[in-house]
């Protein structure tokens, strides 16, 4: 008995019988038939597939007849455009590493917008404090946003720390700002 040889689709990386599901199908569909033209006409048996469409329609709201196909590529486009804004929100935000004079020589380094890349604040808080041995937490801001404030100076070492630990986050998008307190 021979192992079954599973091909995996290049654009959403899921096996070829569930493209379907990823909200890429229309591409998916496109890379097949490009690269793997045999494995195309095994999963999208052309004569098979426009019987079984003629057969299935879908009622809609108003009462006017949808085929499926049209009816999951409008849910494909739907999702493929959610993803799609989403992830311009993530590249247009940004994460800003403030550091902030307390007294005199006393600093504090706050970091906020992590939690936008999907980065767990509490968890991110945790490893601030072990790497730099002081205080760390999440706390709110004035606008009522979650952000991490670690005890110290550390804006630079910051920078260098989310890199190494969430790849995801663009260097671009990391900024940083030096507030000063007003003399009186």
């Amino acid at each position: 008995m021979e192992p079954c040889k599973v091909f995996y689709c290049g654009i959403c990386t899921m096996p070829l019988e569930f493209c379907e599901f990823s909200g890429t199908q229309e591409k998916c569909r496109e890379w097949l038939k490009e690269h793997h033209e045999d494995e195309y006409n095994k999963v999208y048996d052309v004569q098979d597939v426009t019987e079984q469409l003629e057969k299935a329609t879908v009622a809609g709201d108003e009462g006017e007849v949808k085929s499926d196909r049209t009816y999951v590529k409008d849910q494909s486009a739907k999702l493929e455009a959610k993803l799609e804004r989403e992830n311009k929100k993530k590249m247009s935000s940004k994460v800003t590493i403030k550091r902030v004079e307390r007294t005199k020589r006393k600093r504090i380094t706050i970091i906020h917008g992590l939690d936008i890349f999907g980065v767990d604040l509490k968890k991110a808080a945790k490893l601030f404090a072990n790497k730099f041995a002081c205080g760390s937490s999440v706390a709110k801001n004035n606008q009522n946003q979650d952000e991490i404030v670690v005890q110290g100076d550390f804006s630079d070492e910051v920078m260098e720390l989310i890199m190494a630990n969430w790849p995801h986050v663009p260097e671009d998008n990391v900024e940083f700002v030096d507030e000063k307190k007003k003399k009186s």
